[in-house]
């Protein structure tokens, strides 16, 4: 390797571990702060007591439309229990009257990333990226692994079982 590769070889490793590497199950996740599109703030994270879907998404990727009815039926069976969810449209701020228009079409809060704080989470580099944060604010589903979109099946298998008070 010649000295002028290291830097970009040094940056592609880095950049691995800002890409979710330091995300993992298991561990707390910090708070998640959001500017919704109807302009109300949100917060996700320890203390909320509310079992958290939180999925990134773009008008332009076809996986994460075709996905996202199966999040609105999950919040529409279960927001009741405590179930809180929230889309990141990773969309450019431009391009808000189409990310509103999708937007109609599901109850649940959607933000644009410029409006949203979501940095412990880490770089989300994949699309559609869904996490899945339990009452105490620990990850439970890390977006950045496994399938990319997620299913009614998937969720009510993952996240059901975490509605469950004890």
């Amino acid at each position: 390797m010649t000295l002028r590769r290291l830097p970009l070889a040094f940056a592609f490793l880095s950049g691995f571990a800002v890409w979710g590497a330091e995300v993992s199950v298991g561990n707390p996740v910090p708070s998640i702060e959001a500017k919704l599109l109807d302009g109300t703030k949100i917060s996700i994270g320890a203390g909320a007591d509310k079992v958290a879907i939180v999925n990134f998404w773009a008008t332009w990727c076809a996986p994460c439309r075709a996905e996202m009815p199966a999040i609105q039926t999950y919040y529409d069976r279960h927001k009741s229990q405590g179930l809180q969810v929230i889309g990141f449209s990773m969309d450019d701020p431009r391009d808000l009257a189409r990310v509103r228009e999708v937007a109609q079409s599901f109850s649940f809060p959607i933000a644009l990333k410029a409006d949203a704080d979501f940095k412990g989470l880490g770089r989300i580099w994949r699309m559609p990226s869904t996490f899945v944060i339990d009452r105490s604010g620990v990850l439970r589903k890390n977006g950045h692994e496994g399938q990319p979109t997620v299913d009614l099946e998937a969720l009510e298998s993952l996240v059901t079982p975490l509605l469950e008070r004890p």
